[in-house]
């Protein structure tokens, strides 16, 4: 039987992007991105439920989303759910669940080097490429370099 694991979230950075390198010197950026929803309460007023999503990116993409992105800047992600599960120093057992991104929008102004355009800008990468899950950890895929 077929399976499908996409996943696509707009929302804000909580925090900026930490960038590392494997030991294989491929980039890897992670961040958290907030959701917010917002639903009619009992009362009848508005209540916003703010869900709170790991963002795991790849590669060049990663290095790109170290150097333009920042804690409160909008973005789109496109990728896939990926759960895993680690033992600590303590020998204590930890399981999360993160989005591996194959898509990074950013949308809105670039805030870092003081662009007022409202133009959206892309960085692609294939979802096999870098991704240690799926791929040898060499990149397979095209990256669309950043314009601001």
């Amino acid at each position: 039987m077929a399976s499908f694991n996409r996943v696509t979230l707009l929302g804000n950075l909580g925090q900026d992007p930490e960038l590392r390198y494997t030991q294989n010197k491929t980039a890897v950026t992670s961040f958290s991105l907030a959701t917010t929803e917002y639903r009619k309460s009992a009362d009848g007023g508005q209540q916003s439920v703010t869900d709170w999503h790991r963002v795991v990116v790849w590669g060049r993409q990663a290095e790109n989303c170290n150097k333009y992105l920042r804690k409160g800047k909008t973005v789109l992600i496109e990728g896939r759910l990926h759960a895993r599960t680690w033992e600590d120093k303590n020998g204590q057992k930890h399981r999360t669940t993160e989005v591996i991104a194959g898509i990074v929008q950013f949308i809105g102004p670039n805030d870092r080097r003081g662009s007022s355009t409202s133009n959206e800008s892309r960085s692609r990468q294939d979802f096999s490429a870098n991704d240690p899950l799926l791929g040898n950890g060499q990149q397979s895929g095209s990256i669309d370099e950043v314009p601001f």
